[in-house]
């Protein structure tokens, strides 16, 4: 078990130092006493819940202070709560309070003398990035997304220059404040992933792993570094420039491991411009020691800031050439559909008379949108199948 002193006195650069973590810390109650404070429970006041966890609620709430009312978030464990999410409750709270970073989420104090207990941090009107991203669906410019990705890999240049490992990069755990500021959150070592569908997780023997956001290294060995953050971190971007698109659309977890493992990557969504996909594919590379740092990460966004004359240079459009997995010949489509798991459509292609195969491989985006396919990402999914199949003909 490490001692606080040898996790505060180290060789890190000047204002930094190494992450102490949890569960490899012998007193809990002595970390939670060196980097949290305790607020008195009777002046905090909670508002209306804004969300739900796995075993905590979250509040809008605010606190009493020497200069008057702070609005803060409340994360409340629930009462009844086990031993264990007792700790994992506290764990995450002694996390945070190590934090002190514009782009990572403050912890204003701790309610922990009493129950039911507290974790109160710094509150950000605008949400979860997800949820924002898919409120201002192109509404914002290139410029302002690269300005939120660039805030997060700051956050995380940060986190892994202290040796911590976030596991669970995505638009979902990021937070949006005031002028598209953004923050790194959830620390949770029991990760609580809100995701509508059920099978955003992995079970795996230890836990659950978010497998879309999960570098393929890391599902397979359980083993996380800050190369699998930047993993997380790429899916994340393309979430970004995406306005919230659902990474590898409707495929099952299973799909999503197979055809990563076998190279497939996501394909640069509508409108970016071609050197930021770029930087995803950098994020994606299979030998993680080729992937790029955080530090790199920001460099290459402010090259990107700098010079944004330079990103109008190859936008990528539906009609993009992606790099294509080999197809096999399919005798209907309904085969076809069922295997680009797009067979919802089956009626839809019905419906428009494209009842055979060298229909389908005249179809085109906007002849897909017409038949009132109205989702980019899968109508990408077509189009790039059909670019395939188109391919494989003249071969």
């Amino acid at each position: 078990m490490r001692s606080l002193e040898r996790g505060l006195d180290n060789n890190l650069p000047m204002g930094q130092r190494r992450y102490i973590n949890p569960a490899e810390y012998l007193d809990l109650m002595e970390l939670l006493q060196t980097f949290t404070t305790e607020v008195d429970r009777s002046k905090t006041k909670l508002n209306g819940m804004i969300g739900q966890g796995e075993f905590a609620d979250v509040y809008k709430g605010s606190i009493q202070t020497q200069k008057g009312k702070l609005v803060v978030a409340v994360k409340v464990l629930r009462p009844g709560s086990s031993e264990k999410n007792q700790k994992d409750f506290l764990s995450e709270a002694s996390i945070m309070g190590q934090f002190n970073h514009p782009n990572v989420i403050r912890l204003v104090g701790v309610v922990t003398q009493s129950c039911p207990m507290m974790i109160l941090t710094e509150f950000l009107e605008s949400g979860s990035l997800d949820h924002y991203l898919k409120t201002c669906k192109g509404q914002l410019t290139t410029i302002q997304l690269l300005g939120i990705a660039r805030d997060v890999a700051c956050g995380m240049v940060y986190l892994s220059g202290m040796n911590f490992i976030h596991r669970d990069l995505a638009a979902r755990n990021i937070l949006v404040g005031e002028n598209l500021s953004c923050k790194v959150s959830d620390f949770g070592l029991s990760r609580e992933l809100a995701d509508d569908n059920p099978d955003s997780e992995y079970e795996t023997q230890g836990g659950k792993i978010p497998v879309r956001w999960t570098a393929p290294e890391a599902l397979q060995s359980r083993k996380f570094s800050s190369a699998s953050d930047v993993w997380s971190y790429g899916v994340l971007f393309w979430e970004i420039m995406s306005f919230g698109d659902r990474p590898y659309w409707e495929w099952n977890n299973y799909d999503v491991i197979n055809r990563v493992e076998s190279g497939y990557r996501l394909p640069s969504p509508m409108n970016c411009p071609k050197l930021v996909h770029n930087l995803m594919l950098n994020c994606w590379e299979s030998d993680k020691t080729k992937k790029p740092t955080f530090a790199d990460i920001v460099d290459n966004i402010d090259k990107f800031l700098r010079s944004p004359e330079d990103l109008n240079d190859g936008l990528s459009s539906v009609t993009e050439k992606f790099e294509v997995e080999p197809q096999k010949e399919f005798q209907s489509v309904d085969e076809w559909l069922l295997y680009i798991n797009m067979d919802k459509y089956s009626e839809v292609f019905s419906a428009a008379n494209i009842n055979s195969m060298d229909k389908v491989t005249g179809l085109g985006d906007k002849e897909l949108r017409e038949m009132g396919i109205r989702l980019i990402g899968h109508r990408n999914k077509m189009n790039k199948s059909i670019k395939a199949m188109k391919g494989n003909s003249f071969q």
